[in-house]
């Protein structure tokens, strides 16, 4: 039903989530990320409360993300049915996936990302992400967007896909990039794609206006805020 990446930049430390699924909103469930902590993907049959917990624990007690993932998995009934990665602020990963994930499912380490799905057409389909994310150029969500295109064209999921989600946090203590795709009915991956294109050359604009709005430009539209 799912399949993602998480995913540091080395250059600028910005920490990400590309994540895809055949349910409804899924970046309303999934993508967990903080900045200068980490990032924790949860899915299949996703409990939500493992992303905050992680990141707490990585937080907190500055545990490594394999520790993390296994006191919050602990500290938790069900696990057998998740499917959880973490990549954390110093490029650090974790995966898990358990007996009962849906259908043919996987997950891959590679250079400061991991990558994991399930219902997938193959276990290929998940191998090609991590290469994919390390090939690409350009911004973080370039990468992570290279690896879901990459997934989506060895194979991807069984079944059609209908939502996706991009986030990334950066330096900020709120996500510098937050773009979704709660339901479509065809090419979910793509739209958001469109999103972000749409939204780069912004970015960087409505961080000023957060910082020092009487340097920050106007759109010039009715409730431009």
């Amino acid at each position: 039903m799912t399949f993602s990446i998480v995913g540091r930049c080395e250059k600028t430390g910005q920490l990400g989530i590309a994540i895809s699924s055949s349910s409804i909103a899924v970046g309303a469930r999934c993508p967990w990320l903080r900045a200068g902590v980490g990032a924790v993907a949860t899915q299949n049959v996703t409990l939500p409360a493992l992303g905050p917990q992680i990141l707490d624990l990585l937080a907190g007690k500055q545990l490594a993300p394999a520790e993390a993932l296994k006191q919050a998995l602990d500290a938790n009934e069900w696990s057998e049915f998740r499917q959880v990665t973490v990549v954390d602020a110093k490029g650090r990963t974790a995966f898990f996936s358990g007996k009962e994930a849906l259908g043919t499912y996987h997950a891959v380490a590679g250079n400061q990302c991991v990558a994991a799905g399930n219902m997938l057409s193959g276990k290929h389909v998940i191998e090609a992400m991590p290469a994919a994310f390390a090939n690409a150029e350009g911004h973080l969500a370039d990468r992570l967007l290279a690896a879901m295109n990459a997934a989506i064209a060895a194979g991807g999921e069984a079944g059609p896909v209908h939502s996706a989600a991009l986030k990334i946090v950066s330096d900020l203590t709120w996500p510098l990039v937050d773009l979704r795709v709660d339901w479509a009915d065809e090419d979910p991956i793509g739209k958001l794609g469109e999103l972000w294109t749409a939204y780069e050359p912004q970015m960087n604009d409505y961080v000023t206006r957060a910082l020092n709005p009487a340097a920050a430009p106007s759109y010039g539209v009715p409730g431009d805020e």
